[in-house]
């Protein structure tokens, strides 16, 4: 995502709060950081009243903080905040597994096992926001398919505070590996429907993004210091 593609579909409004939540999810936006909303008005081809919509959006969801008559800004995250969300979203992802897979019908893995495949490609080609997307779209589905409204509009809530770490884990070859190694076996749990099995691992796999994270932002607070 880059601030010079200018938007060419109709729906303004959900296409302004998705570019502008790219943005931030993939760091061209960084946390703390004002959004420079006159600069990307100009890169959008908008003007200021669809993009501070947009950003009304981005605040409900916690991407950012509004300030009275000062703009907006990058929401900042602390290490606890990101702890506490990963270890609930851990939880609910589990449950999310567990219940998918007594749920979910033919159809819907299809569509999984072709957003899989989506994300491989993704990976194999080094692109890294691509993957993200299908990446993302794998863990929705199976949110979805638990067929839970509680569970998915909590996690829901709890994704945005942590979508930058999940994103950001990726950067680094050795933990990008170790998740397509996590999402092969994942996959094989869900095609036999076995619900404790994929619960346990979908638990795992984000405990280990917000362990792998954690451990680069040490090791860049520790060069920085």
């Amino acid at each position: 995502m880059t601030l010079t593609e200018r938007i060419q579909r109709p729906t303004l409004h959900e296409e302004l709060v998705e570019r502008l939540r790219a943005l931030i999810v993939q760091d061209t936006l960084k946390p703390g950081e004002k959004v420079p909303e006159k600069d990307l008005c100009a890169a959008f081809g908008v003007s200021r009243t669809p993009l501070r919509e947009a950003l009304k959006v981005l605040a409900s969801e916690g991407f950012v903080i509004l300030h009275a008559n000062r703009g907006a800004r990058v929401a900042q995250v602390t290490r606890k905040e990101l702890e506490d969300a990963f270890a609930l979203i851990a939880v609910l992802e589990q449950l999310a597994g567990e219940m998918a897979c007594h749920r979910i019908d033919d159809a819907t893995v299809v569509r999984i096992e072709e957003r899989h495949e989506e994300m491989l490609k993704a990976h194999a080609a080094r692109d890294r926001a691509r993957y993200f997307q299908a990446n993302q779209d794998i863990h929705k589905a199976l949110i979805l398919a638990s067929g839970n409204d509680l569970l998915e509009s909590h996690h829901k809530l709890l994704d945005a505070r942590v979508q930058r770490a999940r994103f950001m884990v990726n950067l680094s070859e050795d933990r990008w590996a170790q998740a397509i190694e996590e999402h092969g076996a994942m996959m094989d749990r869900l095609r036999r429907r076995d619900g404790e099995g994929l619960g346990q691992l979908m638990k795992r796999h984000m405990m280990n993004k917000c362990s792998a994270y954690l451990r680069e932002l040490d090791t860049d607070t520790g060069a920085g210091a």
